[in-house]
């Protein structure tokens, strides 16, 4: 049977973040129900198209998924559960926020089987949390973590950034130092991107806000690899840590370029060699869905070419890089006889290194890695 991952978009957030460009608002809670139900419909909708796939992850993402009622999530997994081949069902994740969850919450989510919960910190520096638009403070990070172990839930991923306004490389790991120190399983540590439409972007562009430079930005990310690895984490994608075993396994699936189902407001789908995506517009999911109609707004054949280069770049961000006979087993060819002048090109810059099975970033590759990941597109 073959296997798919779902994704369910949650959009509703109890504030907007001043660098959050994702589908999301704070200002439609009075369509939260209608637009529950309306995932409940979409899903009936591809009830039939799945019947021969086993559902192998579930991610639940927004948005802040943990800002409406739990309820809602416990009645979406268990129409899943009731509907849908979840006998390979490996992983359940919820995007929570910090100062979002309580008692009756996280009871809901584990009842609801769900095993895995991704927590937005961003920083443990109660100055920058709110200089960004946070609404939790750094306190609130370790009451949600005590309520999630008092349940059982241990599988927690805690999302950083770094390169914030006014942030240090001092700021970068003390608020490494807390959440190591509390046991934290997986650790995502991303790089700040200005978005344009997004607060800081227009705050960037008047000139009122001060971020680290270039060169204090990679040292924070070398600091950040350094840590972890010196305190077992194993480094696995570009911005991922983990300890031995942790490894986000729904994430793995869009890194190895398997078939994913996205549900929800402007959620995307890939599945039978086809992209396809959602309406971005709330009303306009709600409505094609009480007609019984799919919300699908766009879509793309997949050939060959295009997903040999998604299997590339996205290989190269994982660390043990591009998979070299898993490639062959897939396209029938040896990477070599397709990129051969790029490889050694890049060999010879340092860049990459061609091991026998694996052809894989360098430290420097890292840094310099959308330089790589550009020549492979063909």
């Amino acid at each position: 049977m073959k296997e798919i991952s779902l994704y369910i978009h949650i959009p509703f957030c109890i504030s907007k973040c001043y660098y959050c460009d994702f589908t999301s608002f704070a200002y439609e809670n009075d369509k939260i129900h209608d637009y529950i139900n309306s995932v409940l419909i979409e899903l009936e909708l591809y009830r039939e198209k799945l019947k021969n796939y086993t559902i192998k992850t579930i991610f639940i993402g927004g948005g802040t998924p943990s800002s409406i009622d739990g309820k809602y999530i416990y009645e979406i997994l268990k129409f899943i559960y009731k509907n849908f081949n979840t006998t390979g069902l490996m992983e359940t994740t919820i995007e929570v926020n910090p100062g979002t969850l309580s008692k009756e919450k996280v009871r809901l989510y584990k009842e609801s089987g769900i095993n895995r919960v991704s927590m937005g910190v961003q920083t443990l520096d109660n100055n920058l949390l709110k200089s960004i638009g946070r609404i939790h403070k750094a306190e609130d990070f370790y009451k949600s973590y005590k309520l999630l172990e008092e349940v059982g839930i241990e599988n927690i991923n805690v999302d950083l950034i770094f390169g914030l306004p006014n942030q240090t490389i001092e700021n970068v790991i003390d608020s490494l130092y807390k959440v190591v120190q509390v046991g934290v399983k997986h650790i995502s540590y991303y790089g700040l991107i200005l978005e344009e439409n997004t607060k800081l972007y227009d705050l960037y562009n008047e000139g009122k806000l001060t971020l680290p430079d270039e060169d204090t930005e990679r040292e924070m990310y070398h600091k950040i690899t350094e840590y972890l690895i010196n305190h077992g984490y194993n480094h696995y994608e570009i911005s991922n840590y983990c300890l031995p075993g942790y490894e986000c396994k729904h994430n793995l699936v869009y890194w190895d370029v398997n078939s994913y189902l996205g549900l929800g407001l402007n959620s995307h789908s890939y599945m039978e060699s086809k992209r396809f995506f959602n309406t971005s517009n709330i009303n306009n999911y709600i409505k094609k869905l009480n007609e019984k109609v799919l919300p699908i707004y766009g879509e793309e054949i997949i050939d060959q070419e295009t997903e040999i280069e998604e299997f590339c770049i996205l290989g190269l961000r994982k660390i043990k890089g591009i998979d070299k006979l898993e490639f062959e087993r897939r396209f029938k060819r040896k990477i070599e006889n397709l990129y051969g002048d790029i490889i050694s090109k890049h060999v010879d810059n340092n860049l990459i290194v061609n091991e026998k099975d694996y052809i894989k970033l360098t430290k420097k590759g890292l840094d310099l890695s959308n330089l790589v990941e550009i020549d492979f597109l063909k």
